[in-house]
């Protein structure tokens, strides 16, 4: 069996610790470096359901994309949800390894998995990379769709291929527009507007969208959006990178048993659709 100090070597391969952005926490959290490792969960956010599967699991390391304290701490106290979570893992002998930004950016990276699995052909980087020759890596992915599709198609494309969530999709843009080419970016991607704008897609696929850069994208141009849950839109990441480590662990006969946690950890667990009518101009009131 391979040592974590291995295991956390080869995932450092696939996503270099100093590509991250310099706001960032990635790298190990927690964990041993001569422990022995055999069975390793990838998930989206390393939350007390996460935290619990994985000593159900009896994983000896657990790999996720959110890091446990990006703003820093001055306490691990088990009074605090976080400081549980570290408990946890250390009572139960599990590591905890972050990687974020720099899986964002890697080749392939966290919108290659997105891309995947919408069957979307990347075409190139929407933000690319300047240290990298080759102009693969990068943030978020220009593709193409194998046929064009309406706006209201793809809506319904990509609500069937992510995995659910309470928020769903929503879509912004004439419904009967026709999409040839779409950006998309796992996680928030509304700082994305002006490079989506100079890339002169039909559409683009991200989550967390706000009102107003929201508002102004689609009044500026005829850009169709998709706003997804920002769970789903990084959780196909998981099994890209089980994936990953899997072809690693058959290379190096360690004979890992790598898995995928489908436990949902959006935060939003209900949805209403909206049933009242538009508000309407007070009778008497100026036009």
């Amino acid at each position: 069996m391979p040592r974590l100090s291995e295991v956390i070597a080869a995932l450092d391969a696939l996503w270099p610790p100093e590509r991250a952005e310099q706001w960032d926490a990635v790298g190990t959290v927690c964990g041993d470096p001569q422990a022995e490792v055999t069975r390793v969960l990838f998930a989206v956010d390393p939350v007390r359901e996460v935290v619990d599967e994985a000593v159900r699991l009896d994983a000896d390391l657990l790999v996720t994309h959110h890091p446990l304290y990006l703003r820093g701490t001055t306490t691990v106290a088990r009074s605090h949800f976080k400081g549980r979570a570290v408990h946890d893992l250390i009572k139960n002998d599990v590591a905890l390894h972050v990687a974020h930004t720099n899986a964002d950016t890697a080749d392939p990276g966290v919108s290659d998995a997105l891309a995947g699995a919408l069957d979307l052909r990347v075409v190139r980087p929407l933000v690319p990379d300047p240290t990298d020759p080759s102009g693969r890596r990068g943030l978020g992915r220009i593709c193409e769709l194998d046929h064009p599709l309406t706006v209201r198609e793809f809506a319904d494309r990509a609500a069937k291929r992510l995995p659910g969530t309470a928020q769903g999709l929503r879509a912004a843009g004439d419904p009967d527009a026709v999409i040839r080419t779409v950006a998309v970016s796992g996680g928030s991607g509304d700082s994305l507007f002006d490079a989506v704008r100079a890339a002169g897609v039909d559409g683009f696929l991200t989550a967390d969208l706000r009102h107003h850069p929201a508002s102004e994208a689609t009044q500026a141009t005829p850009l169709a959006l998709f706003d997804a849950a920002h769970w789903a839109t990084e959780w196909p990441w998981c099994e890209q990178a089980a994936a990953q480590l899997d072809e690693i662990s058959d290379r190096h006969g360690w004979g890992l048993r790598v898995h995928v946690s489908r436990t949902v950890t959006d935060p939003w667990t209900a949805h209403a659709a909206s049933s009242a009518s538009a508000p309407t101009k007070p009778t008497g009131a100026p036009n």
